[in-house]
């Protein structure tokens, strides 16, 4: 689901270098942290989107050591991804540096995205990289606690003058409410000629990417700050900080949606992911979860309590509640799906009905066909899955299990209770239960067996 709305137009070619070298300790994880998922994508995966969008002429990735995780899930993102490597890591100066090989003829502006900032959104990208002109744009945004970032100080025009790391900030420099987001974009020419003159003369040791803003205005070129809102900017380095990116994340996709003509009877209870589609007219009623690959039209009805995912959900249909929609399956129009239904690779045909406490998985229903409680399909064997198909306008009665493979026929009837292992033919009615029978006064003998009285 895209949280981006029409960006403005860049008028000059744009290359991307996303920095994504850092360990993330704080993420206190062995996964690393730009491959942690907010709406069921990676930071980074967020990130590559969010580029791809703008269409660059070229995309760079730079990652640190052991980065092969991070490298494999770039180029699954973008297969035309460029993957630089900074070995060690020495400040963001350096890490741009490794970058610039792959820009040595480009000429056009370079904006620099991080990995861990999955929230930037296009336009916030394309008015930061009109900005830099023949210099530097600076994104920046006001926190309501300024703490450890670095502070754009301005001189007596306003124009940027430097950006200044909290570590090395006077007392009256941390006092200045604008701080750096880290995202930068500059005149491609001019990074190419200012990155050798870095240096990491700091409390750090590092090679500040910030100080080319002095090195831009001694130059006599631009230095321009662009304002962002802070959800824009929200650096993830903690699971504490992973969960309010997502709260943000959904607030966008819960608006987004509503004003697509969605109607979410408790919007702050339904979950969606990065790539959720919701139709005009949908309804959703409370306390729904969509996983990736999601997708309802319009006029679908969405019970509460249901957990959809990978599953394309007809005009029309109605799920749940308490329904389970698992990847490779659709509903067709007018369809039904009610309470305590599982359905796995499955296409439910336009008008069909699985009411109630029902399995279906790698099966293929026909239009209006009715399949009644407690059906299940048996599509196992313990070493390979088999599919079941169900005709047209068949009834397939109550606690009925399908053994496939096997066809029930069109307009064809199962008795309830049946075990079908053979396929049945259209119009037939198939009948796979043992057959009744009755022992007269069984029930009082027992009883008396075992000491009761009559």
């Amino acid at each position: 689901m895209s949280e981006n709305a029409d960006p403005a137009e860049i008028n000059r070619p744009i290359a991307i270098v996303i920095l994504a070298a850092g360990h993330g300790s704080r993420m206190q994880s062995s996964t690393p942290k730009v491959l942690h998922e907010i709406g069921g994508l990676t930071m980074i995966g967020h990130v590559i989107k969010t580029a791809q969008a703008l269409s660059p002429a070229h995309c760079i990735c730079v990652v640190g050591a052991g980065g092969e995780a991070v490298s494999e899930a770039a180029t699954r993102y973008a297969p035309e991804i460029t993957i630089a490597r900074q070995d060690p890591p020495q400040g963001t100066g350096d890490a741009v540096a490794c970058a610039m090989p792959a820009l040595e003829n480009f000429t056009g502006v370079v904006v620099i995205l991080y990995a861990d900032t999955p929230l930037v959104t296009e336009r916030t990208i394309s008015t930061l990289a009109n900005a830099s002109a023949n210099g530097v744009a600076v994104l920046g945004f006001k926190p309501d606690v300024p703490g450890a970032y670095g502070r754009l100080k301005t001189d007596h025009t306003g124009a940027l003058a430097a950006i200044v790391e909290a570590k090395d900030a006077t007392p009256e420099e941390l006092e200045i409410p604008m701080c750096n987001a880290g995202l930068m974009a500059f005149d491609g020419e001019f990074l190419r000629q200012a990155l050798p003159q870095l240096t990491n003369d700091n409390a750090k040791g590092e090679y500040y990417l910030t100080d080319l803003v002095a090195i831009a205005t001694a130059d006599g070129r631009s230095a321009t700050i662009i304002e962002a809102p802070a959800t824009d900017v929200i650096g993830v380095n903690s699971k504490h900080e992973l969960a309010v990116a997502e709260r943000l994340f959904l607030a966008r996709a819960r608006e987004k949606t509503q004003a697509a003509g969605a109607l979410l009877i408790d919007p702050d209870t339904v979950y969606f992911s990065y790539d959720t589609i919701i139709e005009q007219d949908v309804r959703i009623e409370p306390s729904v979860y969509f996983g990736p690959g999601a997708a309802v039209r319009e006029g679908a009805t969405i019970k509460a309590f249901s957990h959809i995912e990978g599953a394309d959900i007809g005009p029309g249909a109605s799920i749940g509640p308490f329904a389970r929609l698992r990847p490779e399956t659709t509903i067709g129009s007018g369809a039904k799906v009610g309470n305590f239904v599982e359905i796995k690779k499955t296409s439910l045909s336009e008008n069909a009905k699985v009411s109630h406490l029902t399995y279906l998985g790698d099966a293929d229903i026909g239009a209006s066909a009715n399949i009644g409680a407690g059906v299940i399909t048996c599509n196992y064997d313990g070493y390979d899955k088999h599919k079941t198909t169900i005709g047209e306008a068949a009834f397939v009665g109550s606690n009925t299990a399908l053994v496939a493979p096997v066809t029930v026929g069109r307009g064809a009837y199962v008795g309830s209770g049946s075990v079908i292992t053979k396929n049945i033919d259209d119009n037939a009615l198939a009948v796979g239960r043992g057959r009744q029978t009755q022992i007269d006064n069984w029930a009082m003998k027992f009883r008396r067996s075992k000491g009761e009285a009559d």
